[in-house]
């Protein structure tokens, strides 16, 4: 039997979170998708939440708090309803933190979790995502070829959050493709290294308060010790279900946030002397808009489960991404619909929802729980 009662500690972080997410992130977000920018101020507040120091070990500086991915999800469904943009953003440390303190060397650790237990925001980011339309986890293009006692990295990925910004860079790249997922392997990139170019800013449809680029590898060269995991290497199978899962949960935030911006709108609004909520067409697209949020959550915290129990939940991850991506278009279309002539206009925020929900499809492996 699945229980999915959250426990005291989880119901205090989706409060603390929920309410800096409606109170600090949400007023912001629309600024923040105008200018492409996010105040440092709202960053520095979100990293002083503890949201990527909590996990880490005490003897690096961290919280020492155990790590759970439906706690995760909580953080990032909570983020996602303040903005998706602004929750990426301030959660993208995690992308380089949470897979060495769970799979990288002792090495490693010691070299690099403690810049994430600071005072102060440090950027980081993963490049998993490659400009190809036919893009698939399993058949990765990147590659990583043993030279010596270092690696040559070389390939192209698209989508790397804040990689302009950030000291170390986790590339993924196949080592042996004919292994397909258990043949890839994540590789330590400093900025500055030798064959690694960044790109101008991507400019995006949606989600425009995240700060995207793509990157070329060109013979870049790393040392042994870049490799995450040493020679026993990571699951990248793990690794990118947790990451399916959080961009799944930052989908299900976005989609409570338009419904609850379109259920309130049409309690307030009048057409022909009655609210429209009173309208059935209206009401019944309010009901099918709950419905998917709770099934989509529950896909969400499915996946999450088999995860904290220590199982594969490779399949689930992927129902629950490609569920959410659909619904959570579906669900900000609707409460477009709902505004009417309204929804379309930068007066109301339903319109930015439906542009951030329509990349959830395509983004991939940006987020962590």
């Amino acid at each position: 039997m699945i229980d999915f009662e959250l426990s005291e500690e989880q119901q205090m972080i989706r409060d603390s979170v929920g309410a800096f997410a409606t109170e600090q992130i949400r007023p912001a977000a629309r600024a923040a998708d105008e200018t492409g920018a996010i105040a440092s101020d709202l960053v520095t507040q979100a990293w002083q939440l503890g949201l990527v120091s909590g996990p880490i070990p005490e003897k690096f500086g961290g919280g020492g708090d155990s790590r759970s991915a439906i706690t995760g999800a909580i953080i990032a469904e909570e983020l996602g309803y303040g903005d998706i943009g602004i929750g990426l953003h301030v959660l993208a440390p995690r992308l380089v933190a949470f897979p060495i303190a769970e799979m990288g060397t002792d090495e490693q650790k010691e070299r690099l979790l403690k810049q994430f237990t600071g005072a102060n925001f440090a950027a980081a980011s993963a490049a998993v995502l490659e400009p190809a339309f036919d893009f698939d986890l399993t058949a990765m293009q990147t590659t990583a070829k043993r030279d010596g006692a270092g690696w040559i990295l070389n390939g192209s990925k698209g989508c790397v959050p804040l990689a302009a910004d950030s000291e170390t860079i986790l590339a993924y790249a196949a080592t042996d493709a004919a292994k397909g997922l258990a043949g890839v392997d994540g590789f330590l990139v400093v900025r500055h290294a030798p064959g690694l170019k960044i790109s101008e800013r991507e400019k995006n449809m949606g989600l425009r308060a995240l700060a995207t680029y793509g990157l070329t590898l060109e013979n870049c060269r790393v040392g042994s010790d870049a490799r995450l995991g040493g020679d026993k290497g990571i699951n990248f199978s793990r690794l990118m279900s947790e990451a399916r899962i959080a961009i799944a949960a930052f989908g299900v935030g976005l989609m409570r946030s338009a419904f609850d911006y379109a259920r309130d709108y049409a309690k307030e609004r009048k057409a022909f002397g009655v609210f429209i909520a009173q309208k059935q067409a209206i009401a019944f697209i309010l009901g099918d808009m709950a419905i998917e949020i709770d099934a989509a959550r529950l896909l969400v915290w499915e996946a999450a489960s088999r995860l904290d129990k220590g199982e594969d939940a490779l399949r689930e991850s992927y129902l629950a991404k490609n569920y959410v991506a659909a619904s959570a278009l579906k669900v900000a279309d609707n409460a477009v619909q709902v505004l009417g002539g309204h929804g379309y206009v930068r007066d109301h925020p339903v319109e930015m929802w439906l542009r951030n929900a329509r990349g959830l499809a395509a983004i991939e492996g940006i987020a962590t729980v």
